[in-house]
């Protein structure tokens, strides 16, 4: 989660500036995982459609992109939104789904570790959900 948190501060430096007039400020955030939606078993060779529930603190996030770290079969997943500060927005959050395809390549069981935030110590929460494979 640290990559995760190092990555965000990256591309808030780097997004953050304005380089002309036209250009919104934004800065990258990560958001909470709140729920996942995926299949109690993979069967090898084939896709699955995995969909991640998450809230948007308000109309001046949007989606960006989804934060996916590999190690051997376990999956990191977190999403990154891009918040804009200097925008006039609806303050109401905003429940969204977001589905993306996983395609099984190995006949072992993946663990997914889904960023659910930081606990009171800051230390990073994720729900790990352990999916075995069937040949």
């Amino acid at each position: 989660m640290k990559k995760i948190l190092l990555l965000c501060f990256v591309m808030c430096s780097l997004l953050s500036c304005n380089i002309s007039d036209d250009n919104p400020n934004y800065i990258v955030e990560a958001l909470p995982i709140d729920s996942v939606d995926l299949p109690d078993t993979f069967v090898f060779g084939q896709t699955h459609e995995i969909t991640l529930t998450y809230t948007k603190p308000s109309g001046c996030y949007l989606f960006n992109n989804l934060l996916y770290e590999i190690d051997e079969n376990q999956r990191d997943v977190a999403v990154i939104a891009a918040f804009f500060p200097d925008e006039v927005c609806d303050q109401t959050p905003i429940v969204e789904e977001f589905t993306f395809n996983f395609k099984v390549t190995s006949t072992e069981s993946y663990t997914f570790r889904f960023w659910t935030g930081g606990d009171e110590n800051g230390v990073d929460t994720y729900l790990i959900v352990e999916v075995p494979v069937e040949d």
